[in-house]
């Protein structure tokens, strides 16, 4: 029987002795039944690095009331709720107040509910390791001094700095947009300092990779993605709706598209066209629309995925890899997508296409619809490619990295 590439690689890395014991920095600890994309993104990456035979140690916080789901040997510096559609207006202001007293980002200063003291006492316990890994802008702002000054690897979701310029130019009201601006400012000086102090960078769209290159990064590679670990088996399905929208329509990024979807898309559908918006949405808009069911936080994306017969892709903005999207050519479903929906992605699947005229759009999506069952594909082939790539993109990335910490080492 043929090895994987998996088991090829390993195989070439043990004979090399090139396994690691790495320090992976993050603002939230990989969980087994990850929800938002930025989770989904960690559990993936940890576990990239640990299937290629390296020790990984994740140090970082628990998403509040979920400590005892933290498993896997990382260590938990707190429970803590981050997301801006859970926190009250006292969480809020007791946020913003600590972020212009330490000069840091907004999202940086949720994480300072402990020191870069107490930070570097649990580092140091751990004892030896061989490279650093910090996983996202949050982490990075909220304890750059703890890392700075050591050889170490950035993984970066997105050009965060253009995100918050692009949520800015959205926002409804002059606070928001003066926050996000103050965001966006700080962000841009923050990524440049990580551009050209991080031994390596990982992006995850390619896009991401051109705009760390030009802020001065001299070693950068793009990580494909998995959403799912184990890739999932085809289903018989029989959808309750048309079309279907999930997500954590609290990020600026991803209510832009939603917005966009609502305004610009559903005008052109047929009255008799049902579709779902599933994920919490801080505020509800006003939909028009006769077949719109609003369901709020469902039970498992999965199902909800399956449920429809389609599923519209709408990002507008940001950047970085669309994880919605991935899951969405994992399970072999039909889609209709933007092109900024499928950014970072090299192979698209068959049953996507892609539309950014909001009128043609919506005409793709009632066509898609209408092919039902017939338009679904064997999702585990693009998950195996797509494991495959990401496996070889972060075996690259510690080869680079570990070479040019060697050499800082010895200089």
């Amino acid at each position: 029987m043929s090895m994987t590439y998996e088991e090829t690689l390993c195989k070439e890395m043990s004979a090399k002795g090139f396994f690691m014991k790495l320090l992976f920095l993050t603002s939230l600890l990989p969980e087994n039944e990850a929800t938002s994309g930025y989770e989904i993104a960690n559990r993936a990456l940890v576990h990239g690095l640990r299937a290629l035979g390296h020790e990984v140690v994740p140090v970082g916080f628990a998403n509040f009331g979920k400590s005892a789901e933290i498993t896997d040997g990382s260590i938990n510096l707190g429970e803590l709720s981050i997301s801006n559609a859970d926190a009250n207006l006292w969480q809020k202001l007791v946020w913003l107040k600590r972020a212009f007293q330490n000069n840091t980002t907004f999202a940086g200063a949720k994480l300072q509910i402990v020191s870069d003291q107490a930070l570097a006492a649990n580092i140091k316990q751990l004892g030896n390791f061989d490279g650093v890994i910090v996983n996202g802008a949050p982490m990075a702002a909220a304890f750059e001094k703890v890392f700075i000054t050591k050889s170490f690897a950035y993984i970066a979701h997105n050009v965060e700095w253009q995100a918050a310029t692009e949520s800015a130019k959205a926002a409804l009201s002059i606070f928001e947009r003066m926050m996000f601006t103050r965001e966006a400012k700080m962000l841009q000086r923050l990524e440049h300092r990580l551009a050209a102090k991080a031994s390596h960078v990982y992006t995850l769209a390619s896009d991401d990779s051109a705009a760390f290159t030009k802020m001065g990064a001299t070693s950068v590679s793009a990580v494909p993605l998995i959403v799912s670990i184990t890739a999932e088996m085809p289903s018989s399905r029989a959808p309750q709706w048309d079309a279907g929208l999930i997500g954590t329509w609290s990020w600026a990024p991803n209510r832009i598209g939603l917005d966009w979807f609502l305004t610009e898309v559903t005008p052109h559908l047929p009255d008799d066209f049902t579709f779902a918006i599933a994920g919490k949405l801080p505020d509800v808009p006003l939909i028009k629309h006769k077949g719109a069911t609003i369901l709020g936080r469902v039970p498992s994306a999965i199902s909800f995925s399956r449920d429809c017969a389609c599923l519209p892709l709408v990002s507008r903005a940001g950047s970085g890899v669309q994880l919605k999207t991935l899951e969405a050519f994992e399970l072999g479903l039909p889609s209709v997508a933007t092109s900024s929906s499928v950014r970072g992605i090299s192979s698209l699947p068959e049953n996507c296409t892609i539309q950014d005229d909001p009128k043609l759009f919506a005409e793709a999506l009632v066509l898609t619809s209408r092919q039902g069952k017939a338009a679904d594909l064997d999702g585990r082939v693009f998950h195996a490619t797509q494991k495959a790539r990401m496996l070889s993109a972060l075996n690259d990335g510690l080869s680079a990295f570990t070479a040019r910490a060697f050499s800082e080492a010895v200089e």
